[in-house]
């Protein structure tokens, strides 16, 4: 039997054996209610769009890298008592397919990047990058796509979701231009990144970098490079000119050492792309998309 179902199975019947010994199940709510999110980054935009109306709580804990997470009893459990799960979508939360396909109860799945063109995976034909929330403009579509989910679970918020959400709106929006008067201090010929996997192409797009390449092929981090195309990179690094290597706090770094040491460029290993931070530098999703923007910028002059 699969791992996944036999868990969602134990974790199922300890909750029906809790229900029944315990108190009657109270009338299920909206204000007071907990929304829950598969990541830090969605938790903290729902938040902002929510306020204190609703409590937003995260699938993942902080630091968890997606792309190579695996589900505890504990997320089955949100998972079933869940009624309103916000994910990002675009093929991103592949570790929530089995429980969701086995998990009980019901619930409503809103896509927060629903209405947005990823683009393909660059290494897949039938692929995607998911990773669109790392340009804000893109969060905007998120921002609308959540306040919707939030008045349809609970109408009697509706006024307080649309405030919410055009405060914030305002400041996406400023953090666009910021991040475009710090690119601006880079010359467009310096504007180079490579990454570890390929994850930086839609914030690459918004504001006129050029992707060189990823030392992992494709979006995920849980990918594999085989010596041709080690090879492959760092000729094209040495080509480019390229300065740094960007990495996320939570992937190794061993191949972006093994690929400095041969071309001479440094590498970044602080960047925050998949997960917010339990406090500073990351706490929130603007504080992660500025501390990203300030190391890329320090790192490129």
């Amino acid at each position: 039997m699969n791992i996944y179902r036999l868990i969602v199975i134990l974790t199922v019947l300890a909750l029906a054996l809790t229900a029944c010994g315990g108190k009657a199940a109270s009338p299920s709510g909206t204000a007071g209610s907990v929304v829950l999110t598969s990541t830090t980054f969605l938790a903290d935009i729902t938040r902002n769009v929510a306020g204190e109306r609703v409590e937003v709580e995260s699938l993942l804990p902080v630091g968890a890298d997606p792309h190579s997470y695996q589900p505890t009893p504990q997320d089955v459990t949100k998972i079933v008592q869940s009624k309103l799960l916000i994910i990002n979508g675009a093929e991103y939360e592949h570790f929530l397919e089995p429980l969701l396909e086995n998990a009980g109860g019901e619930r409503e799945v809103i896509v927060a990047s629903a209405g947005l063109s990823p683009e393909k995976d660059p290494q897949s034909e039938h692929g995607v990058d998911p990773h669109l929330w790392l340009d804000p403009n893109n969060v905007l579509v998120y921002v609308e796509n959540i306040r919707e989910a939030l008045t349809h679970f609970d109408p009697d918020g509706a006024a307080l979701y649309k405030s919410n959400a055009d405060a914030y709106v305002a400041q996406l929006k400023d953090l666009d231009i910021w991040i475009s008067e710090q690119v601006s201090q880079i010359p467009p010929e310096r504007r180079l990144l490579v990454t570890n996997h390929e994850a930086l192409g839609y914030f690459a797009d918004r504001y006129g970098f050029t992707v060189i390449g990823a030392i992992l092929p494709g979006v995920s981090s849980d990918a594999s490079a085989s010596a041709g195309q080690m090879s492959a990179l760092i000729d094209q690094i040495k080509a480019s000119g390229v300065p740094a290597l960007f990495l996320d706090e939570v992937e190794n770094p061993a191949l972006a050492q093994q690929i400095a040491d041969e071309t001479g460029v440094k590498v970044v290993e602080d960047l925050h792309l998949e997960s917010l931070t339990d406090g500073p530098p990351a706490a929130t999703y603007i504080d992660m998309m500025k501390h990203n923007v300030t190391r890329i910028i320090e790192a490129l002059k």
